[in-house]
């Protein structure tokens, strides 16, 4: 019998399914500038009307937060989470998302599991105004298990550079406010398996896995309502680290972030976490987001204005003169 791609563990066709159930969901996510349709070597995006655009881009993946998913055999959240990790850094800076691009690799590809990441992905584009234009599944039998997926994406945003958000303009004085995560979001996942093998287990009246695998919040509708009305003068996204290593990044030399922990809002989930590991709680501070997904750094006259607009926010600081980038206290 002679050898085929099939009898090395790539099947061509199941590739081919997985084109088919997404291709009329994915097409959903275009607009006018996008130029060509899924199927294309390339993809290409037609930059719109802007006097000095500047383009944004960030790529991330889920993490072990997957295994939970692959293990419980839910995938729908999966893609949301993906895009909002690469979305939500980018918007960071004032960038609109434009485009994304997704790269799925496996050990043996189902186009059922495929599908439902990847439509996962087209909710949270469609949802935030980004078109999902290209993307890459790899069935590479030997490098992965039979079962196992990875998942990472790339965006690409956009922004005036006159509009540019880096932290440049943030000055003593001005105060931090916290847009609640939803969650773990897409971090720390080595350590929250650890603490929680079974993720069966009734937490809150309900299997402990759905409370693990809400997506990670998607932040871009709330910022772009907060740039409509004011200026900000800086934005975290609180990832991996969680706001130890993240807020150091936007504050300008000289500067330092002061944190009052006792007004961040840390989810139950998470206060379970450090209590069952026996966690420092300076280490759940440097490992998770513990309830604050994003930060924007605004005037003090600005403040009240912020709460208006998005009422779950909430004040946990301001910015002092310190040689010392964050003090917790």
């Amino acid at each position: 019998m002679s050898n085929t791609y099939k009898s090395a563990g790539v099947d061509k066709e199941e590739g081919y399914k997985t084109v088919d159930k997404i291709k009329s969901a994915v097409a959903e996510t275009h607009n006018k500038n996008v130029l060509n349709n899924l199927g294309s070597f390339g993809a290409f995006y037609e930059i719109g009307n802007y006097k000095n655009p500047v383009l944004v881009s960030g790529t991330d993946g889920v993490g072990t937060k997957l295994k939970i998913a692959l293990d419980t055999k839910n995938y729908d959240s999966i893609g949301i989470d993906c895009f909002a990790m690469c979305a939500n850094d980018i918007v960071c800076h004032g960038a609109k998302p434009l485009f994304f691009l997704d790269y799925l690799a496996c050990g043996k590809l189902d186009s059922n599991v495929a599908a439902e990441i990847v439509l996962g992905m087209v909710k949270a584009c469609k949802d935030n105004e980004c078109a999902l234009i290209g993307g890459e599944t790899a069935e590479m039998p030997g490098m992965y298990k039979d079962g196992d997926y990875d998942v990472a994406g790339f965006c690409v945003g956009i922004v005036e550079k006159e509009n540019i958000i880096d932290g440049s303009k943030i000055k003593s004085g001005n105060v931090i406010i916290c847009l609640p995560s939803s969650g773990f979001h897409s971090n720390g996942f080595s350590l929250v398996r650890k603490i929680f093998p079974d993720f069966n287990e009734i937490f809150e009246e309900k299997p402990l896995y759905e409370t693990l695998l809400v997506p990670t919040k998607l932040y871009y509708q709330d910022i772009k309502k907060l740039t409509e009305k004011l200026e900000i003068n800086g934005i975290a996204h609180i990832t991996g680290g969680g706001i130890i290593e993240n807020i150091p990044r936007i504050i300008p030399e000289g500067l330092g972030a002061k944190i009052k922990i006792n007004k961040i809002k840390i989810p139950n989930i998470m206060l379970e976490c450090e209590k069952r590991g026996n966690i420092n709680r300076n280490e759940m501070f440097g490992t998770f987001n513990m309830g604050v997904g994003m930060v924007v750094v605004v005037d003090k006259n600005s403040a009240e204005k912020v709460l208006e607009i998005l009422p779950e926010t909430y004040i946990i600081g301001e910015i002092i003169e310190s040689d010392e980038k964050i003090i917790l206290n």
